[in-house]
């Protein structure tokens, strides 16, 4: 089935539920509430007859300019609700265990489809952002969809955090098309940009703690631990360290590089980045995944964090062996 197929399907459910609920993924970041607020906003703009809401179980503080999630609401609405899945690659990470008791449920994502869940399952991973595949479905039926000033904001949003500010080479000019239409919409991309990438000192320092202290391994694969000791140094949240990972980005003859981040209850979560080497098989091995150069996994203890590490080495090894000619 076709792209446009499936998304008449899903357009035709929206219009024939009377509540819709929007869920998302666990540790949301800027695509996945972007696009769930994005939605909703639409939606809601669209049919301001219909109930719909978006609700979760935690939350981005960093996010909070795009709005807020709705209250949860009882289960006899879910039993009669259609559920939306954003940004989810498997059922695990949905961030509200109540999605099962929905009446029929949909999957819109751009990960890997390594768990087709809804009974409708709408998978781009050509997409680079869930975000793009909203702005994409907008466009399919703008002639019955309205967008407005919140929903252009959170999708906006959605598609630059995601997209690294349109450097991906995933990013297509249609992309950059329906990204650009919202600034019709009276977005302020400076704003947005502040809102998104101003840090506090405490983050620079740490960031100058990574530029002196971070490892490589012997074929290349640049690397950061933060134990909660260093956490604490610096002031700042697991979280805070997490978005740290693409200091690392631009060491030349480094392909891999990796953040460690130790979490409250002792587990460690990791963030995988690469240029042209897949990593996201190495992350499902270690209870995570994601895209072919940006994934994240969890390791529970050092000898996990050791394993995971010497495999990435490895696979860095291997690539370098076939492609000589990009060195």
């Amino acid at each position: 089935m076709n792209s446009i197929d499936i998304k008449t399907q899903i357009f035709n459910k929206i219009k024939e539920y009377e509540h819709i609920i929007i869920l998302r993924h666990q540790r949301p970041d800027g695509d996945c509430i972007g696009s769930a607020l994005g939605l909703k906003a639409l939606l809601r703009e669209s049919f301001p007859k219909k109930k719909i809401y978006s609700i979760a179980d935690d939350w981005s503080e960093y996010l909070s300019f795009l709005g807020n999630d709705d209250a949860e609401v009882s289960i006899e609405i879910y039993k009669k609700s259609l559920i939306i899945v954003l940004d989810t690659a498997t059922k695990n990470r949905i961030s509200n265990n109540n999605y099962s008791f929905g009446k029929e449920l949909i999957k819109i994502d751009h990960h890997i489809n390594v768990e087709p869940y809804g009974d409708i399952n709408y998978v781009r991973e050509d997409m680079p952002a869930t975000a793009a595949m909203i702005l994409d479905f907008y466009d399919s039926f703008r002639d019955e969809l309205k967008m407005n000033y919140t929903a252009a904001v959170c999708l906006f949003t959605g598609v630059v955090t995601d997209t690294g500010r349109f450097k991906y080479s995933s990013v297509n000019s249609n992309t950059m098309k329906l990204a650009g239409e919202m600034l019709d919409y009276g977005i302020d991309i400076e704003k947005i940009y502040a809102r998104l990438y101003l840090r506090d000192e405490s983050s620079f320092k740490l960031k100058g703690y990574i530029y002196n202290k971070f490892k490589s391994t012997e074929n290349g694969v640049a690397y950061m631990f933060f134990s909660r000791r260093i956490q604490k140094r610096f002031g700042v949240s697991a979280s805070e360290a997490s978005a740290l990972v693409n200091s690392l980005d631009s060491i030349k003859n480094k392909l891999m590089w990796i953040i460690f981040v130790e979490q409250e209850d002792k587990t460690i979560r990791v963030r995988l980045r690469s240029r042209f080497v897949r990593v996201v098989e190495i992350a499902q091995k270690y209870n995570g995944g994601g895209h072919a150069q940006a994934s994240g996994a969890t390791v529970n203890n050092k000898k996990e964090l050791k394993a995971l590490l010497k495999e990435a080495d490895q696979t860095l090894k291997a690539f370098k062996k076939e492609h000589q000619d990009l060195f």
